[in-house]
């Protein structure tokens, strides 16, 4: 299976790798920094720069359904390169850290508000949770205000894991009501930030919430009798 860089370094720009692999759907290499579309993350963009100095444009980053293969995926009208070729994969690093700002602040979100996650997505521009609530018993306003505070901390944010055995004794650290967290083996990554919040997850993370930046709550939507969508924007 291909190395995922990003889980060891989260900051890691680009890296050298083989292509392992090439089809109608992508481009599988040994080693990537690129994260594929998992747990409401949009998968990543940048490029791939071959030997021959053309730079491939990586539209999207998938984890095939199939084979659990990270394929990445190449904007048409593109030659592609042959398997064995030694390519540099190199991020679009302002998209991928916009995503990143957002995951960490989305966990903030889980800190605030208390109800089970539904359902969610991060992007760029935006990102959003939906949890299972039958009323909000917060505004908008309140919600952004403790956001803003919890990113003033400045709290330190670190991955680990934990075993599965521990996961089924505490089955209540898994917020997320129709998303598993992700297993390397009988081992379960999670996320800590300081003092705030704790729970697995396979996402990418900024180091301290202050590197999230001002936040603002655009809307709360309703989305179901039991369900409440809280949007969130960069200030």
């Amino acid at each position: 299976m291909t190395r995922l860089l990003f889980r060891e370094d989260a900051y890691a720009k680009s890296c050298e790798a083989t292509v392992k692999s090439i089809s109608e759907r992508g481009i599988e290499l040994d080693q990537t920094v690129f994260y594929a579309t998992a747990g409401g993350q949009a998968g990543d963009i940048g490029v791939l720069k071959t030997a021959s100095g053309a730079a491939l444009p990586v539209a999207t980053t998938i984890k095939d359904r199939d084979s659990g293969r990270i394929l990445h995926i190449i904007a048409d009208d593109h030659s592609l390169p042959e398997i064995g070729d030694i390519v540099t994969a190199e991020l679009d690093w302002d998209n991928r850290h916009k995503m990143m700002r957002f995951h960490t602040c989305l966990h903030l979100l889980c800190a605030v508000i208390e109800g089970d996650v539904t359902g969610g997505n991060i992007a760029a521009h935006k990102a959003r949770l939906d949890f299972n609530l039958p009323e909000m018993a917060m505004e908008k306003e309140e919600i952004t205000a403790k956001l803003n505070e919890l990113i003033a901390r400045n709290a330190g944010v670190y991955d680990g894991e934990i075993s599965v055995a521990e996961l089924k004794a505490n089955p209540e650290l898994v917020r997320t009501m129709s998303v598993q967290p992700p297993m390397d083996g009988n081992s379960i990554r999670t996320v800590t930030i300081e003092g705030i919040d704790f729970q697995p997850c396979g996402g990418t993370h900024v180091r301290n919430t202050g590197e999230i930046g001002q936040v603002s709550v655009t809307k709360i939507e309703k989305k179901g009798r039991l369900n409440r969508r809280i949007n969130i924007v960069f200030a």
